[in-house]
This record gives C-alpha cells, sequence and structure tokens, in this order.
C-alpha cells in the first residue's frame, strides 16, 4: 500500500506557498477569519477545477465523502457550502489574481524556449477576447444587451507554451480595442491582434513604445501607396506594399508608414490584407505569424470545455472573478507540473487522468507512466479495429 501523497496534495505541492501568504496578507484575506482560511477556500476552488464539479453542494459531497483524508490533502476546515459560499462573496478577488501572475511567470521561464511554429527570437503574444453568456436576472451587474448578461474574458496570450499573461475581466458590453488603454507594451514583442483591435491612434501608442502589431485590415481602408516589394506567387502572396493612411482623421491619428501584406488563404478560399509596422520581416512570415493567432482561439475553446468558467458558484462580481482567476491559476499550475515531469502527453488528457485520481497515493509520474504502458499494451491485443 503507498502510504505516500495524495496525488491533489501532489499537485497543490507545486505552489509557492511564501507568495500565496503574501498575497493574502497585502489584500488582509484572513482578517477576522477563525477557521476557514484563504487557503482552504483556494483548495476547494482548485479541487473544483480539477474534478469538473457542477455546484457548491456538489464540491460539499465529494469533499465530505472523503474526509478522512482532508487533513492530509491540507485543508484545515470542515468543508460547508455556505462557507465556502461566503467566502467567494466576500474574499478579495484580487488575493488570486495576483498569485496567479506568480504562476504565470513561473511557466513562462519553464516555457521560455518551446517552439509555436515560427523561427522567431522575440516574444509573440495573440491578443482576444471571448464573451462567456450569463443570465441576466441572476448577473444584473454584467451588462451586455438589454435582454441578455454576459462577461469578457480579455487575454493577451504568449504563444510560447500558451500561457495567458494578461487577463482582465470586464462587461460584456466593453469593446475589445478599449483592452489597449489597459495594456502596458512591451519593447520588441510582437503583437497579433483582429479586425477588433483596428484603432489607429492606439496602434501608433504601440508603434512609439517600440512593439511590433499585425492586425488584420477593415475592408475600407482607405491608404495610398507609396511603393511595394517583389512576392512569390507561390506562396499565395498576392502583394506587398509601403502604404500611408489616406483618411483624414487616421491619417492624424497614424502619420508614420504602413506595410499591408495581402495573403491568399487557400484553405478558406479567402484572401486576408494585414497592416503592420514590422518592416524587416518577409512578407511570408507576417502571414505566418498571424496565422499562429488562431492558438489564442483554441485556448479559449479549452478552457471553457475543461474548466469551470461558464457556470458560477456565486453571482457576484467577486464571487465571478474568484472563480475564474482560480481557473486561470489551475490550468498554469497544470502546465508548470506537466513541463518540470517532462510529461509528453497532451494538457488536456494528463488534466483527465488526474481529474479521476485525485484522492490515490501514488506518484503523478508514475500514473501518467502507467496509463501510457496500458495504451501501449491495447495496441497488440487480438481485437480488430473498427476504423483502421
Amino acid at each position: 500500500m503507498n502510504e505516500g501523497n495524495t496525488i491533489f496534495s501532489q499537485l497543490m505541492g507545486y505552489l509557492p506557498m511564501n507568495a500565496f501568504r503574501r498575497c493574502v496578507t497585502k489584500y488582509r484575506g484572513n482578517h477576522k477569519v477563525k477557521s476557514f482560511s484563504c487557503l482552504d477556500q483556494f483548495y476547494c476552488m482548485a479541487f473544483a477545477q480539477l474534478t469538473f464539479r457542477e455546484s457548491l453542494r456538489d464540491i460539499e459531497a465529494c469533499l465530505r465523502s472523503r474526509e478522512n483524508k482532508l487533513y492530509h490533502m491540507g485543508f484545515r476546515s470542515k468543508v460547508a457550502r455556505n462557507t465556502l459560499s461566503h467566502a467567494n462573496e466576500k474574499r478579495d478577488w484580487r488575493i488570486y489574481a495576483e498569485f496567479a501572475q506568480v504562476l504565470i511567470h513561473t511557466a513562462r521561464n519553464l516555457y521560455g524556449d518551446e517552439q509555436f511554429g515560427v523561427d522567431l527570437k522575440e516574444t509573440v503574444y495573440a491578443l482576444d477576447s471571448t464573451t462567456i453568456d450569463l443570465c441576466l436576472s441572476l448577473f444584473p451587474w454584467a451588462h451586455f444587451r438589454k435582454t441578455k448578461a454576459a462577461i469578457k474574458l480579455h487575454t493577451l496570450l504568449d504563444l510560447r507554451g500558451n500561457i495567458p499573461v494578461f487577463i482582465e475581466i470586464t462587461e460584456g458590453k466593453v469593446h475589445d480595442v478599449n483592452i489597449l488603454d489597459v495594456l502596458i507594451p512591451e519593447p520588441g514583442s510582437f503583437y497579433i491582434m483582429d479586425r477588433a483591435y483596428i484603432d489607429f491612434n492606439r496602434l501608433y501608442s504601440l508603434h512609439l513604445y517600440g512593439a511590433f502589431f499585425i492586425v488584420r485590415a477593415k475592408k475600407n481602408l482607405k491608404f495610398k501607396r507609396l511603393y511595394s516589394r517583389p512576392v512569390n506567387k507561390s506562396d499565395n502572396l498576392k502583394c506587398d506594399q509601403t502604404i500611408v493612411l489616406a483618411n483624414f482623421y487616421a491619417s492624424k491619428n497614424y502619420p508614420d508608414k504602413l506595410r499591408r501584406v495581402k495573403f491568399y488563404d487557400s484553405k478558406n478560399d479567402k484572401n486576408l490584407v494585414f497592416l503592420t509596422n514590422v518592416f524587416t520581416l518577409p512578407a511570408l512570415t507576417i502571414a505566418e505569424l498571424f496565422k499562429c493567432r488562431w492558438k489564442i482561439e483554441l485556448f479559449f475553446r479549452w478552457i471553457k470545455q475543461h474548466l469551470r468558467i461558464k457556470a458560477f458558484y456565486g453571482t457576484s462580481v467577486n464571487a465571478v472573478k474568484t472563480q475564474i482567476w482560480i481557473a486561470i491559476t489551475t490550468y498554469v499550475l497544470i502546465a508548470i507540473v506537466r513541463k518540470r515531469l517532462n510529461i509528453t502527453i497532451p494538457l488536456y488528457t494528463f488534466l483527465q487522468i488526474l481529474s479521476v485520481n485525485m484522492f490515490e497515493k501514488v506518484d503523478i509520474l508514475q500514473l501518467v507512466t502507467n496509463t501510457e504502458n496500458n495504451k501501449n499494451n491495447n495496441l497488440f491485443s487480438n481485437q480488430l479495429n473498427l476504423f483502421d
């Protein structure tokens, strides 16, 4: 019999607890708290994310069914849904937002050498948002439409390792382009964006900060071509031009030159036009970089499918933001553990294996290795494969 730590304890062992305590102290998370600490709250919510719990009652029932193991998993208080609900409503969500940034910094260092599809030394970010629909009667503060509530998750994704570097949670009615006012540009880095972020005044601010951007142009763009560069038609490139904006207000907001690259997407049978302030890279690399923006769409799809961020355990602003930030922390933690243990299976598969073994006392690496071995052994069975 394995007398070691449970899978849940091993995962939590990768958390920098000193940093967590500093975040709690900074925002007075445990002020006047007698029993159910911020750490207990975090453990409950992380457990819910890792095991796909549906509600507070679900969390309470699952944890109480294994009450004899909770102390050794790190819990120091009895789990009750009313206590957890009160903690989510009242404890400052910034505790978990700031703690998530600590883990994000660790993850970026671990994934700093990862390849993302384009041979480029500079940091490349994809900026986009996803909308999470809510019930207007339960979330009246999440203004979106007259008969609908929603929040937006504005995310800046580091394409090396798919680590979310910056996240802003706003009401659904906040336009994507406004996030450029909050974002602090990183000189020398690349920002890849879709047409929603076309605002030449804000793009010029990025340019003045020394950052590079690649954004998809709108169809009604008015410009004056200064000169063209030769392109290889076999690469589906249509043109590579240096332009200035012809519209009066746009030219005032962005008085400098821009590069316009037109690319034919044969897969979807459509022409794509990109605007950028990058003049040193080949035109095909510009198109390839924009293609990598699809990774942020995959990230949104992944977290919506495999983390609890579409249905919430509380209805207040604080409860919603607490749940989202702990979900992001859980995602980054799994990515850190996967990298440190040199696990090669996909993140989704790794999470699925962990989710059904939270109370097992077996080493994480051994658990994953046994799963892979069983999978390989099944390949040599006598059972015919219907889809071979």
